[in-house]
C-alpha cells in the first residue's frame, strides 16, 4: 500500500497510485494516512484559502503548455503539467520559466515598475506614524489571558473565562471613519451561498466610507506612494478600484454575489461550519460586547507596547469556531484597510513584508481568481496578518 510518509504536500504524481498533495481531499484519490499524517501540518488560515483557490476548466489551448507565456496568474488548470497562478511556488508545480516572466513583476510589463521591499518598508512606517485616529494606551484594556501552542488550536477549548476586551472607549467611534466603518459591518449575510442584495443606503454607505477614509493621513500616504508608483494616475481612479476590489461582490457558494473582500475580512463569514476571515479588533469588540463572540485563547501576541498591537486567536462566533484569527488592535479602520491594499495591490498572492514602529510585520493576501472586473482585475480573496508562529 502506498503511504503519504514524507510526500505530504507534494504536488499532483501521475504515476502514483494515491496521492498527498493538498487538493487531494477534494479529489477523492488521498492515501489511506494522508489524514493522520499530513493534514496537521497545514496553516490554520489554509483550508479557507483552499476552498477559495478551485481548479478552472482547461482554457487558453494555444499556450505552450510546458511555459507560462502568456498565462501569468491564470487559474489553476489541473491539466496543465505545470503551473503558472499565484500559488504555483507555494505548491512547487510552477513552470521553469515562471520566475522569469511572471515573478515579482506584479502584473507589471517591467521589472523597473515593482515594488521593491524595501520600499513597502517605506511606505508602511509613514502609514503607521500616520495614524493618528489609532487608540491611544488608555482607550483599550485587553485581557489575553491564556497562551496556547499552534498545535492545540484545533482543540476548541475555551482557556479564557474572561472577555477579551476589558475596556474600550467607545468614544473612538464617534470619529468619521470609525462610524462609517461600523455602518457597513451589519450589511452582509454571514453565510456563504446567500446572495447579498444591498439597499441604496447601503451603496450609499460604501461611499461614505471610502470617502471619509480618503481624508485622512493615512489614506493620503498611500494614494501617493502608489501614484509616484505608476499604478494610479488619479485619485478617482484609485478609489474606483478599492471600491471594486473591496466591496465588488463574486461568489464563494452556490449562489451569485454572496461574499466580498470587505465583508470575508472585515465582517467575517461561515462556510461549512467554520468561521473565515474575521481579521478585525471592532468587529470582534462589537459582537463580544452583544455576547456573540467568545474568546478562547491566543497563540501570538506582537511585540508592539503601543496600539496598534497584533493578536492571534482563536474563538468561538455564534456556535461557530475561528481556529486562528490574527487582527490588528487598536488600529483605525483606514489603518487596516490601506496596508490590505497596499499589499494586496504590490504582492497578490505573497507574503508582504513591512516594518510597523521598527518591527517586521507581514500581511498575506489572495485574489480571488474565478472572476474578475474591469480589464482582468481580481477581487480580494482575503487578508490577514501573519504572525510569527502561522
Amino acid at each position: 500500500m502506498e503511504s503519504c510518509a514524507s510526500r505530504c504536500n507534494e504536488h499532483f504524481n501521475r504515476d502514483a497510485t494515491c496521492q498527498c498533495d493538498r487538493r487531494c481531499s477534494r479529489h477523492g484519490d488521498c492515501c489511506e494516512d494522508y489524514e493522520n499524517l499530513c493534514t496537521a501540518e497545514k496553516d490554520p488560515e489554509e483550508p479557507e484559502l483552499e476552498e477559495e483557490t478551485e481548479e478552472a476548466p482547461a482554457h487558453n489551448l494555444y499556450s505552450a503548455p510546458t511555459s507560462c507565456q502568456g498565462r501569468c496568474l491564470e487559474s489553476y488548470d489541473k491539466h496543465h503539467p505545470c503551473h503558472c497562478n499565484a500559488r504555483c511556488q507555494e505548491f512547487g508545480n510552477c513552470c521553469k520559466d515562471f520566475e522569469s516572466l511572471c515573478g515579482d513583476r506584479d502584473g507589471f510589463s517591467h521589472s523597473r515598475d515593482a515594488i521593491t521591499k524595501e520600499e513597502l518598508q517605506t511606505i508602511s512606517e509613514k502609514i503607521y506614524r500616520a495614524d493618528t485616529n489609532k487608540a491611544q494606551k488608555e482607550d483599550i484594556i485587553i485581557n489575553s489571558q491564556n497562551r496556547i501552542s499552534p498545535s492545540e488550536a484545533r482543540n476548541q477549548v475555551d482557556c479564557c473565562p474572561e472577555p477579551l476586551f476589558t475596556y474600550v472607549n467607545e468614544k473612538l467611534f464617534s470619529k468619521p471613519t470609525y462610524a462609517a466603518f461600523i455602518n457597513l459591518l451589519n450589511n452582509y449575510q454571514r453565510a456563504t451561498g446567500h446572495g447579498e442584495h444591498f439597499s441604496a443606503q447601503q451603496l450609499a454607505e460604501q461611499d461614505t466610507f471610502l470617502r471619509e477614509i480618503m481624508k485622512t493621513a493615512v489614506m493620503k500616504e498611500l494614494y501617493s506612494f502608489l501614484h509616484h508608483q505608476n499604478r494610479y494616475s488619479s485619485e478617482q481612479e484609485f478609489v474606483d478600484d478599492l471600491k471594486n476590489m473591496w466591496f465588488g461582490l463574486y461568489s464563494r457558494g452556490n449562489e451569485e454575489g454572496d461574499s466580498s473582500g470587505f465583508e470575508h475580512v472585515f465582517s467575517g463569514e461561515v462556510k461549512k461550519g467554520k468561521v473565515t476571515g474575521f481579521h478585525n479588533w471592532i468587529r470582534f469588540y462589537l459582537q463580544e460586547k452583544e455576547g456573540l463572540v467568545d474568546y478562547y485563547s491566543h497563540i501570538y501576541d506582537g511585540p508592539w507596547d503601543s496600539y496598534p498591537d497584533v493578536l492571534a486567536m482563536q474563538f468561538n462566533w455564534d456556535g461557530y469556531y475561528k481556529e486562528v484569527g490574527s487582527a490588528f488592535i487598536g488600529s483605525s479602520p483606514e489603518f487596516e484597510f490601506a496596508l490590505y491594499s497596499l499589499c494586496f495591490i504590490a504582492r497578490p498572492g505573497k507574503a508582504c513584508q513591512l516594518s510597523l514602529g521598527g518591527h517586521p510585520l507581514a500581511i498575506q493576501t489572495y485574489p480571488w481568481d474565478k472572476s474578475t472586473y474591469g480589464n482582468g482585475r481580481k477581487y480580494i480573496a482575503t487578508a490577514y496578518v501573519v504572525s510569527s508562529t502561522q
